[in-house]
């Protein structure tokens, strides 16, 4: 994709492969296995899947956090993996990201404003005047008052850590802000809050966004496209109302029917069956094949490619044809 801000390519990220004290080799799991992906300026990505299927660990390989162990991460088409970390931290600088627990992930010791001005001395921001001005600026874009940068943590309630760790990362001028289930354990009512304020801040800094979540609702709401991911891959990737009204992935289908909604219908239905499989014990073939009512005798030993079969609509399956009509779930 020529235009995209971000494009990574067949990204491989390996967790736990060491050397043990008697010097045997730890193969390690393959947290992210084999990725394409590509993402447009001012666009809105969706990524979601099971938890432990690999989404997070995706968002931190990209950030530079987690070192990828093949494949290409590039930014504006410059090549920004595999960078010793003094020039990664510059080349990677348009990059940001914001934590799925920002509670957790603030100094209960230091105050919100010398929270905020630790990424911007990082970076070599020495004018401590500037410094404070921006701070000031992004907790105002955020909607908070700029006298909260004389508060700690503990002081915040849910809704405000969240938007502190927004402002976080917007003292930084980022271009693409990876978002990790941003509306986790928030009551419905602010969470409404923090995604009209994403989408705001979308439209008046110009802002792209990977965003990571378990809510179907809320990527429905938000995204322009959505990600599939299964244990390390990306098996479907469509526009947003492709992807919920034409799903051509059982795993897909399996994550629509498991959405929480009114009727009986989940009562009764299977939509997937069994667990996932641990990560370090991928089947053979088609990782889904062992939960999939659909799988056939190939699925169990050939391992599907990703496949264009509609504008903007990648699947990765081996039966796509041949699946039954897909009837959308009742909201009733």
């Amino acid at each position: 994709m020529n235009d995209a801000l971000l494009e990574v390519r067949n990204l491989v990220t390996v967790l736990g492969q060491r050397t043990d004290i008697l010097g045997r080799g730890l193969r390690g799991v393959r947290a992210v296995d084999g990725v394409d992906l590509a993402i447009r300026p001012g666009e809105i990505v969706g990524l979601v899947g099971e938890s432990g299927c690999g989404k997070s660990t995706l968002a931190r390989t990209i950030l530079g956090v987690q070192r990828e162990h093949a494949g290409e991460i590039l930014l504006d088409g410059r090549t920004v993996g595999g960078l010793a970390p003094s020039v990664a931290r510059q080349a990677r600088k348009d990059i940001q990201y914001v934590h799925q627990d920002p509670g957790a992930a603030l100094d209960p010791w230091w105050s919100i404003g010398r929270t905020l001005e630790e990424g911007l001395t990082i970076l070599g921001n020495r004018s401590a005047t500037d410094r404070r001005e921006r701070v000031r600026r992004a907790l105002t874009e955020v909607g908070l008052d700029p006298a909260m940068a004389g508060r700690y943590p503990h002081e915040l309630s849910g809704g405000q850590l969240r938007r502190v760790g927004i402002a976080r990362i917007l003292v930084l001028q980022p271009r693409l802000v990876l978002l990790d289930e941003p509306t986790a354990g928030l009551d419905l009512s602010v969470q409404a809050t923090v995604l009209r304020l994403l989408r705001d801040l979308r439209g008046r800094l110009g802002l792209t966004y990977l965003f990571i979540s378990h809510d179907l609702a809320v990527v429905r709401a938000l995204c322009d496209r959505i990600a599939i991911m299964y244990l390390g891959r990306i098996v479907e990737l469509a526009d947003t109302e492709q992807a919920f009204n034409a799903p051509r992935h059982p795993y897909t289908r399996a994550l629509l029917a498991a959405s929480p909604r009114l009727d009986s219908a989940l009562v009764s239905d299977v939509p997937v069956l069994g667990e996932p499989p641990k990560p370090g014990a991928v089947p053979a073939g088609c990782a889904f094949h062992p939960r999939c009512n659909h799988a056939g005798e190939q699925c169990s030993h050939r391992k599907p490619e990703s496949e264009m079969i509609a504008a903007s609509h990648l699947v990765s399956c081996l039966r796509w044809r041949d699946l039954p009509a897909y009837t959308v779930p009742s909201r009733s």
